[in-house]
């Protein structure tokens, strides 16, 4: 396997820097895209746009074999405050890195870089996705065309995980991630003066008993043997203190692996949330979106990860339950094989989770992710002879 210098390493920790300090949300990317094609077209790659909008492509072909691989880094950032503290902190209010993708962008450009000093025989795709936080910029890029016009045998995806070791690693061969869908109820009844409830039907009793009622979904809807998930995260209603109002607002997000549960989980918030609205003389609406599909991992595809992991001692293969997060990678699973994997990125110390406002990319994973991307580069894209 090529080798990545130290100072490449230290090259790419300065990239992850600068992308971290300058943040942009999903299908905004266009200073990160740009900042992404000038090094990829300056190790000979051939830069392709127009996928997911904000989405970039770098390929490169070499020797004679048909073979092809994608690998893909996610490229977006988030809407929180940044409070890390840290000297290469967010420079854009309201936005910030804070799951790590300018880690992922920098340890795929690191890998790209020492790949085009590499003798494989086919082609590699490093594929950079926009707007994977909640806008499915995965689905986007598929339906733009990816496969299609850039053919791929298989395609892998990673995500830095602080609740794991520094170095370990999880590619499971089914289930990674969950299903993820959002609902609104509206609950509509009549406003009143808040001493003289009698007068009115009131929305907030009303929507606070659907709150309660939607908890029996996971636990006698579904099959303890199965995942589901049903979080109410908004509840929004009234301005005054003295008013009842006319209506009140609940949101939430739901989770499943399976797309019976998924169904399931549907069906029953929009029977709870219209009949106990009835029973308070109320009404109410439901307006739900299923997002992401479940983030299935093809078996063959799991143990080329692994088996790639084995030949690099600072990685530890592990394995572990699967997430009820959701990720759009999702969506090009389900038109490749490939294998969706976490890395360990535990921190000493403090070690803040995923979206937090104090989380910071591990730089100590970014030379362990990149040979990663070589292993399976070697794996898949043998010199012939």
């Amino acid at each position: 396997m090529v080798s990545i210098s130290g100072e490449e390493i230290e090259e790419a920790i300065g990239w992850r820097h600068h992308l971290h300090q300058h943040p942009e949300l999903g299908f905004e990317e266009h200073e990160t895209s740009a900042f992404i094609a000038t090094r990829l077209a300056q190790w000979g790659y051939k830069i392709h746009t127009g996928y997911g909008k904000t989405g970039i492509v770098g390929t490169l072909s070499k020797g004679s074999s048909q073979r092809a691989i994608g690998i893909r880094a996610d490229i977006d950032a988030l809407p929180i405050a940044e409070q890390s503290g840290v000297s290469h902190a967010s420079r854009t209010p309201g936005k910030m890195h804070a799951c790590g993708h300018d880690g992922h962008i920098s340890m795929a450009l690191a890998a790209a870089r020492a790949a085009s000093r590499s003798e494989f025989d086919g082609t590699v795709h490093f594929v950079f996705q926009p707007a994977e936080e909640n806008e499915g910029g995965g689905r986007a890029m598929v339906e733009d065309g990816l496969f299609r016009d850039l053919p791929m045998d298989r395609i892998f995806g990673l995500h830095n995980w602080p609740a794991l070791e520094l170095g370990k690693l999880v590619a499971r061969d089914d289930r990674m991630m969950a299903a993820f869908g959002t609902f609104e109820i509206k609950v509509t009844g009549r406003g009143s003066h808040g001493a003289m409830p009698h007068e009115g039907a009131d929305p907030i009793v009303a929507a606070s008993q659907i709150v309660s009622a939607l908890q029996a979904i996971a636990s006698r809807n579904v099959s303890p043997l199965e995942s589901a998930v049903v979080s109410v995260t908004q509840i929004h209603g009234g301005d005054a203190w003295n008013v009842i109002p006319e209506e009140v607002v609940i949101k939430g997000t739901t989770r499943w692996f399976e797309e019976t549960i998924g169904a399931k989980i549907k069906d029953r918030i929009s029977v709870i949330a219209n009949n106990v609205a009835a029973s308070f003389e109320c009404s109410a609406s439901l307006d739900y979106l299923s997002r992401y599909p479940a983030t299935i991992n093809d078996p063959e595809s799991a143990r080329i990860v692994r088996q790639s992991a084995a030949s690099l001692p600072e990685i530890k293969i592990v394995d572990a339950q699967p997430s009820m997060a959701a990720e759009d990678f999702a969506f090009m699973l389900r038109e490749k094989p490939g294998c969706y994997f976490w890395l360990g990125a535990k921190k000493e110390g403090r070690n803040p989770g995923l979206h937090s406002s104090f989380f910071d990319f591990n730089d100590q994973l970014l030379p362990l992710g990149a040979r990663m991307w070589l292993a399976l580069i070697d794996s898949q894209l043998p010199k012939a002879g």
